[in-house]
């Protein structure tokens, strides 16, 4: 969608004659939605990488996970290490992290990440883990050695399938041939680089000034190595961003020809996050210019032949996540979209989340908290959440409106046994406004949203969530748009 090919708005009688359409079917219109639209739906909204979400987690004081893994559907399992330092600040960073330049506060880390994969040896028991993620903070903070470490802790304890993806997120400023060589060797296979944005003002303004060459030279040696995927992370809505400046950043992206692009919505919570007050919201892009930022990026990069995966990521014809997307098989998570949906995902390290059976489980945010959890031989987590059946449905139906712009409400219906128009008739009603927007198209036989209103689906999907209305403050939770 470029600047000027948003979407119309779908009138009411629209809406009507294409009650009885397919949702396999129906594709949206491709015109302009006002402006007035995009302000009326440039609301506070969660993410949605989970459902319910991490501010609806309440404390926990038995072994919530132990718990859920004796009723677990799933066989396999999925891996995330959370490696929080970094060695400068990004000002614009929401990340749980700790800047450091003492490389071995990372060595009595990894200390503490054994006693947890040994203290969590009951869920990994007898079952293999299909994929691995290393997030942050930043990944890369870690030594050659320290990353060697690492690999050698996790396979004594974890059990890796063969074609497991084993995935590594990267800050490029600390990362040359010897290191994509070291990772290779580690048994790595997809790579993860920051790249963010190339404008010199703008890296300058956010603390991240970076050489676009170095990364280029970084993607085309990690190809050369035998990675099979890599990902460049892009951030719309950062200060000083134009549409001309942004257009260098996308071009620059293109020419390095990513497997996939992450293209992430800056999030401005300077009430959360102090580093974010260093510049003023009078430098942001508001919620029209962000709009037309989004639009140019799905634009461009659809034209070059890449799909359009969820709400923010891209991928290449012949990538798995497209053809997970093409086959409805595409999931969520805390990583972003994955194809992995049928795993349980187990955490370790400071703020690592963990999803087993129907629960969910967040170790300590703060580091001293997280070491004297394990240093008193108790459960690394500290608040979580065991779902209801009603949080089973919405997580359902957000999930495949997240993932497919779409959902089936007779697939709702026969796995949970309930009539959908009857069990959502609020969230129905509150949908027609969004309706009358043309952003929702509500039909027999489902819900779509239009290609068009793609970038309003936080939104949409907040009408699904029952805990909007009691998290106490909204605000802690980013801009729709």
């Amino acid at each position: 969608m470029a600047a000027n090919d948003v979407s119309q708005a779908v009138s009411p009688q629209a809406v009507s004659q294409n009650k009885n359409q397919s949702v396999n079917q129906l594709k949206g219109p491709a015109s302009e939605i006002d402006l007035t639209t995009i302000a009326k739906y440039a609301k506070h909204a969660p993410r949605y990488t989970s459902y319910p979400t991490v501010l609806n987690f309440v404390p926990v004081n038995n072994d919530i996970l132990r718990i859920a893994n004796k009723n677990t559907q799933a066989e396999a399992l999925s891996i995330y290490v959370h490696i929080p330092f970094c060695q400068t600040l990004c000002y614009y960073c929401g990340c749980n992290k700790i800047v450091t330049r003492h490389n071995s506060k990372a060595d009595e880390y990894l200390d503490y990440i054994e006693k947890e994969l040994l203290s969590k040896s009951h869920l990994l028991a007898e079952r293999q883990a299909v994929s691995l993620h290393l997030g942050g903070g930043s990944p890369s903070f870690l030594s050659e050695q320290q990353q060697a470490t690492l690999m050698t802790m996790l396979k004594k304890y974890i059990f890796f399938d063969a074609q497991a993806e084993i995935a590594i997120e990267l800050d490029p400023r600390n990362v040359d041939l010897p290191y994509l060589k070291n990772l290779r060797e580690l048994g790595y296979n997809r790579l993860s680089f920051g790249l963010q944005d190339t404008d010199y003002q703008v890296q300058q303004t956010i603390n991240r000034v970076q050489s676009t060459l170095h990364i280029a030279d970084l993607v085309f040696e990690a190809r050369n190595l035998g990675f099979s995927s890599i990902n460049l992370d892009l951030i719309y809505g950062l200060p000083h961003q134009s549409e001309d400046t942004f257009r260098t950043t996308i071009a620059a992206t293109k020419a390095m020809s990513p497997d996939r692009i992450s293209l992430f919505s800056y999030a401005h919570l300077p009430e959360r996050f102090a580093a974010q007050r260093k510049f003023g919201e009078d430098i942001l892009p508001d919620a029209e210019q962000k709009a037309a930022l989004y639009n140019i990026a799905v634009t461009e990069f659809k034209q070059v032949g890449y799909d359009m995966i969820g709400l923010d990521h891209f991928a290449k014809k012949a990538d798995p996540l497209t053809r997970a997307k093409n086959a409805g098989q595409l999931h969520r998570n805390f990583q972003g979209y994955t194809t992995k949906g049928d795993t349980d995902l187990v955490g370790f390290g400071v703020s690592a989340i963990s999803t087993v059976g129907n629960a969910f489980a967040q170790n300590p945010k703060q580091l001293q908290d997280y070491y004297e959890q394990l240093n008193n031989h108790r459960p690394a987590a500290v608040i979580g959440l065991s779902l209801s059946n009603d949080d089973l449905i919405r997580r359902d139906v957000i999930s495949s409106l997240m993932c497919n712009l779409s959902l089936k409400k007779d697939a709702i219906e026969g796995k949970y046994g309930i009539a959908f128009d009857d069990y959502f008739a609020i969230e129905l009603d509150a949908l027609r406004p969004l309706q009358k927007d043309g952003l929702v198209l509500h039909m027999n036989e489902g819900i779509v949203v239009p290609e068009s209103a793609r970038i309003f689906i936080r939104a949409i999907c907040a009408t699904f969530d029952a805990y909007v209305d009691s998290t106490k403050n909204m605000t802690r939770f980013s801009k729709a748009i």
